[in-house]
This record gives C-alpha cells, sequence and structure tokens, in this order.
C-alpha cells in the first residue's frame, strides 16, 4: 500500500484513503449480524498532502498521517482507482 501512496500524491489539504471492512466478529468470536452492525464509513489514510495554505502563504499541517484510521461521510469524496484498489481522496477539514 505505500507504494500507492509515492506515485499518487494528493495536493494541498487532500488526503488519500482506502476504505476497509469492520470486522464481522467479536474477539470472543461471536458472530455479529449485518443489522446490528454499525453504518460507520471507516478508512485507512494511505496518502496525505502538505496541507492547505493560510492567508500569509503558509502551509496548515493536516490533522491526519498515513496509517491513521479515520472514519468518514457517507457522501463524497472522489473516487479513484489504482491497482485494481477502490481509493478516496477526501479534504482535511
Amino acid at each position: 500500500m505505500a507504494g500507492i501512496g509515492k506515485r499518487l500524491i494528493p495536493l494541498l489539504d487532500r488526503i488519500l484513503v482506502e476504505r476497509f471492512v469492520p470486522e464481522t466478529r467479536t474477539k470472543g468470536g461471536i458472530m455479529i449480524p449485518e443489522k446490528a452492525q454499525a453504518k460507520v464509513q471507516s478508512a485507512t489514510v494511505v496518502a496525505v498532502g502538505p496541507g492547505a495554505r493560510n492567508e500569509k502563504g503558509e502551509h496548515i499541517p493536516p490533522s491526519v498521517k498515513e496509517g491513521d484510521k479515520v472514519l468518514l461521510p457517507e457522501y463524497g469524496g472522489t473516487k479513484v482507482e489504482i491497482d485494481n484498489k477502490e481509493l478516496f481522496i477526501f479534504r482535511d477539514s
């Protein structure tokens, strides 16, 4: 996955993420039914841009870094497909 982040570098305050499916079993081995699973969109940050710029032209550092697990809005983001992997670009706001 690190290779994708090196080939596609987001600009400004954009982040590149890969969604993942949450666990369907508890640590004790109990299966969680689909209706009981949260509808939360989770993802891993693959690449991060340098950050937005303020009025003086200085970069504002992003609030996430590569490898962080993040929660995503249900809608939004730009879909990108690289090496048959579905990735999304979001703003770090």
